[in-house]
């Protein structure tokens, strides 16, 4: 009996981290595609109000239409998802890493070494 837990503590030992690691990356993919949509919605609202939507309202605008939006065809998200740790997605316009356009991030699991953003997916 004590060689079978012995057994089964040392499966689990070797089994966890390999799961848990296929789980962390599976987050990282699913960011990588919010950020993807968020792209999507946030160039359509720049084709339609020629800018990217600015302050503090930021994201929201492409839910709701801002009042100095003549030619918003919203809505161009249905809602602003979390990504998948439950955290705020951040949007900065101008970017940091995308001065010209936008720069949307996520900061990762907690303790993460860098954000996941659009200027890793892409360049402008």
């Amino acid at each position: 009996m004590l060689l079978v837990l012995v057994i089964l503590a040392t499966l689990a030992a070797i089994v966890y981290p390999k799961v848990m690691g296929r789980s962390e990356q599976a987050r990282v993919t699913a960011a990588q595609t919010q950020i993807a949509n968020f792209k999507t919605a946030l160039d359509a609202f720049e084709v339609d109000n020629g800018y990217y939507p600015k302050g503090k309202n930021g994201l929201q605008d492409l839910v709701q239409q801002p009042r100095d939006a003549t030619s918003w065809h919203g809505p161009y998200l249905e809602s602003i998802p979390r990504d998948p740790w439950q955290n705020d997605y951040i949007y900065e316009c101008p970017g940091k890493h995308n001065p010209s356009s936008y720069d949307i991030y996520s900061l990762g699991s907690p303790g993460a070494d860098s954000p996941i953003g659009n200027w890793q997916t892409q360049k402008r």
